[in-house]
């Protein structure tokens, strides 16, 4: 809008509400497809499911006995998935808030969680330096990529359902295929830890944001830096 862009520090934005309940940090946030659940996971172990037209707390999420770090929302908006510092992914019905199953071959903090387009695969990150590869509905393992150069902080899977890529403490990208579980490409630029990959809607860019205070794109058919974006003045821990 005209005034978005004559005023970018405010432009039309209004807090609508202001969500209270976590006893520590705020770690994660993801929202149902449908627009009307928010899901947020904390320090304080545990996983609140707010009503996101009306800020009311629906109900909070116990079973994790560590921090949750990382949580996802299936595209179906049925399933609702968490990984936490006690190395387990937790999987949950949203509406009842059951909690569905616990995956356990991880041997270290778990730090990312994504669902691909479908609904079929979901990809975790580890402290491990490990990605795994997990069919949602049962849970079943299906592959481990490895990465023994660093630990693992973000996974990102592509919308067309080829490409996962990840970032970590070794301030590399890296891609793999989804259908070899082989690694196409480093990305290397960061000068520090990699805190967040995401990848465009058209499969067509990677972005990452970094501990070194810059966020970069990059061309994800041929790994080509595209830009650097560095207005923040501390670290990018999400995007």
């Amino acid at each position: 809008s005209k005034s978005l862009g004559s005023n970018p520090r405010t432009g039309n934005w209004r807090c609508v509400y202001t969500l209270s309940g976590h006893s520590s940090w705020i770690t994660s946030v993801a929202i149902s497809s449908n627009g009307q659940t928010l899901a947020s996971g904390s320090l304080d172990d545990t996983i609140k499911l707010w009503n996101l037209q009306t800020g009311e707390l629906l109900q909070t999420l116990t079973g994790h006995s560590k921090a949750v770090n990382t949580l996802a929302i299936s595209p179906s908006g049925q399933t609702l998935v968490s990984g936490s510092d006690d190395r387990t992914i937790k999987l949950w019905n949203i509406f009842n808030g059951n909690q569905l199953r616990t995956l356990t071959d991880h041997s270290r903090d778990v730090s990312s969680v994504a669902i691909s387009a479908d609904g079929q695969t979901l990809a975790s990150g580890s402290e491990d330096r490990t990605i795994k590869l997990w069919k949602l509905t049962s849970g079943n393992l299906r592959g481990t990529l490895l990465s023994p150069a660093g630990m693992i902080k973000s996974v990102a899977l592509s919308a067309n359902g080829l490409i996962l890529a990840s970032g970590g403490l070794d301030h590399q990208i890296k891609v793999w295929s989804l259908e070899t579980g082989k690694l196409i490409r480093t990305l290397t630029g960061h000068f520090n830890a990699v805190n967040s990959v995401a990848i465009s809607p058209d499969s067509k860019i990677i972005a990452s944001g970094s501990k070194d205070k810059t966020i970069k794109l990059w061309n994800l058919s041929t790994g080509e830096l595209i830009r650097t974006l560095s207005d923040h003045s501390e670290s990018v821990n999400s995007i």
